[in-house]
């Protein structure tokens, strides 16, 4: 039978395009279901401050009355405003295995694209660079993480037979926290900070460095500003984020160093690994979700890292031992033995030499695909 496309136009029609991974990656041992709390904050029209300046539709696919595929469309204004580049995003793409569903639905995102006036649809992406983005194309027997995409094999075969490309990859690493703390490192820390005149602040808990979180993002937007697709935040994005990303954040896990005059010049932000309890959970908070989320927050194997900046004038100066010293003693001492870079562009030198002191293997590799429009 034909594949129906569409529209999500309802709160009902919305949670069954948020809740269809569920049924889709069941049983799947690699699969982290996304909190369900954050996905509405995220694609409900009256929740996310991004659709101040953009637009979006949700498409579902249909067979027999059942859903077999979803698609996010994305038209943000301040893309083409930074970039110059009249492109249209997808993201949240899932599917059954059989091609038709998923040329059915970007089918529908190229049409609307044509109608925009875009030249090209690229994607995964989301409606921010703090979204997940990026498809995995290496690694799909590998657990994932709650802060990137999963998906089956198929997936970019799929687009590959639809005439998208790479336009750009994401590298991920799985880093060996050693042992001992590594002296070079700490001596290397040590020295930066005498020389520089530069400091940690010393938070005990959230109330001691949420006065900085503005002040994070103001940061990590100089230092992400030339990297793919990043897009200044409004300050109403902001503080969703701050809500989004610190509920859960524990001290140690923040470092920030600061200046002489308590000016902030470099932050890391890293949270234990929430992988397995979003799987006992199913994504969900209640009635017992969030009991394994605090579980994860004590005794923990594994980490995530997040975000780290370094503001321009500090670069190449050593300010980065100083986090990975900070971060390292954290791992240590709350008996962390493996982490999770999380994406980073193939071509961020900068981030990826960072673990050239530790032992780790590139794991997972993910996409982004773009097609031009005729």
């Amino acid at each position: 039978m034909d594949i129906q496309i569409k529209e999500v136009t309802t709160r009902q029609e919305l949670r069954r395009f948020i809740r269809f991974p569920n049924t889709l990656y069941k049983g799947n041992p690699y699969w982290v279901p996304p909190l369900y709390m954050d996905e509405c904050n995220t694609l409900r029209w009256d929740k996310n401050p991004a659709f101040k300046d953009c637009k979006a539709k949700y498409l579902l696919a249909y067979r027999d009355g059942k859903i077999v595929g979803r698609v996010a469309a994305i038209l943000p204004a301040k893309y083409y405003e930074k970039w110059g580049q009249h492109y249209m995003r997808f993201g949240w793409l899932d599917f059954i295995d059989d091609p038709a569903v998923p040329a059915a639905l970007l089918g529908a995102v190229e049409e609307w694209a044509k109608a925009e006036g875009m030249t090209a649809v690229h994607g995964p992406l989301g409606f921010t660079d703090l979204d997940r983005e990026g498809m995995l194309v290496e690694g799909f027997d590998e657990l994932g993480t709650m802060a990137t995409n999963y998906n089956y094999p198929y997936y970019p075969q799929a687009l590959d037979a639809l005439g998208y490309i790479k336009d750009t990859d994401w590298m991920e690493y799985e880093i060996t926290v050693p042992q001992q703390a590594d002296e070079k490192i700490a001596k290397a820390a040590k020295i930066v900070m005498q020389r520089y005149n530069l400091h940690l602040l010393a938070a005990r808990n959230k109330r001691d460095f949420l006065p900085y979180a503005k002040d994070i993002f103001a940061l990590l937007e100089e230092a992400y500003r030339n990297l793919y697709g990043v897009m200044p935040l409004s300050q109403e994005q902001v503080q969703a984020y701050i809500d989004q990303y610190f509920g859960l954040a524990i001290a140690e896990y923040v470092p920030l160093v600061l200046d002489a005059e308590n000016k902030l010049v470099a932050f890391g932000v890293v949270f234990p690994s929430f992988s397995k309890a979003l799987q006992k959970g199913g994504g969900l908070l209640f009635p017992f979700g969030f009991i394994h989320l605090l579980r994860a927050l004590g005794r923990n194997e594994r980490a995530d890292l997040y975000l780290i900046g370094v503001k321009d004038e500090y670069l190449g100066n050593g300010v980065n031992a100083i986090l990975m010293n900070q971060i390292m003693n954290a791992f240590i001492k709350n008996g962390v033995k493996k982490v999770e870079s999380n994406p980073e562009l193939e071509t961020n030198q900068n981030v990826q030499t960072q673990w050239k002191y530790f032992e780790r293997r590139q794991h997972k590799r993910r996409r982004c695909f773009i097609k031009q429009l005729a």
